[in-house]
């Protein structure tokens, strides 16, 4: 593809799971052994902050026992590399990408290590348990600050830039998602029909499998370094 220049990455759990996190929801329809229902949404949150914040206190926890995997390094080193405008678009809640050295990047669904005050509607980074007794560190209130995460029932963030980003791309990715959560399963079909080229990188076929132009199975700690190589190179077939 010799025009390519502006690209677009959509990164989602598949590409965090050879780092040793639970994919989003497993074949049983539990995430981490609760139910989506109970942990990830507003009214899941008003029910039992407890539950909630002990769910997600240790998602955060977590994420001190893991490194980021070829995969994020691969895709770290095209944001670090590449001449044109690129933009990787993560599902994730994690901070894999960001340690990897991923600069231009964005948490569509929010972020582990990011708190919300329900008070005075900062956000601000948080590390370590948060809990019932979390004071925001703007306004001091305790008892206000929530996981900055996008829950079942909420709009995901920045999707103006995205959208803005998918319209202006030559090409789309899509790696290590189900296809099966929207607004973001939905964007290979935007990406197509503003002209740009799709691909998917996948461990096996997601639900939108037959919008991509081309597919790449296998895992993303493979095939993404592959694709980086490729792409670096000036490969006419990316």
């Amino acid at each position: 593809m010799s025009n390519l220049r502006n690209i677009v990455i959509l990164t989602g759990a598949g590409t965090s799971a050879e780092s040793g996190l639970a994919t989003f929801r497993g074949p049983d329809g539990l995430w981490e052994g609760h139910r989506v229902e109970d942990v990830a949404t507003p009214q899941a949150f008003a029910r039992d902050p407890a539950l909630v914040h002990n769910f997600y206190d240790a998602r955060r926890a977590r994420l001190a026992e893991v490194e980021p995997n070829a995969a994020h390094t691969a895709l770290a080193r095209l944001d670090a590399e590449w001449p044109g405008a690129l933009l990787i678009v993560t599902q994730n809640v994690d901070d894999l990408h960001e340690r990897a050295g991923a600069k231009r990047l964005l948490h569509m669904h929010g972020e582990l290590a990011s708190g919300w005050c329900l008070r005075c509607n900062e956000r601000f980074g948080w590390a370590g348990p948060m809990g019932n007794g979390g004071a925001c560190p703007a306004c001091q209130t305790v008892g206000m600050v929530r996981p900055d995460i996008v829950w079942f029932g909420e709009m995901p963030y920045e999707m103006e830039r995205i959208d803005q980003a998918i319209v202006r791309a030559d090409l789309f990715v899509s790696i290590g998602t189900s296809g099966a959560v929207y607004p973001a399963a939905g964007f290979v079909q935007t990406a197509r029909y503003h002209g740009a080229r799709t691909l998917e990188i996948n461990l096996e076929p997601s639900q939108g499998s037959l919008f991509f132009d081309e597919r790449r199975y296998g895992p993303a700690s493979v095939e993404v370094p592959k694709w980086v190589e490729e792409v670096l190179a000036g490969s006419p077939n990316v």
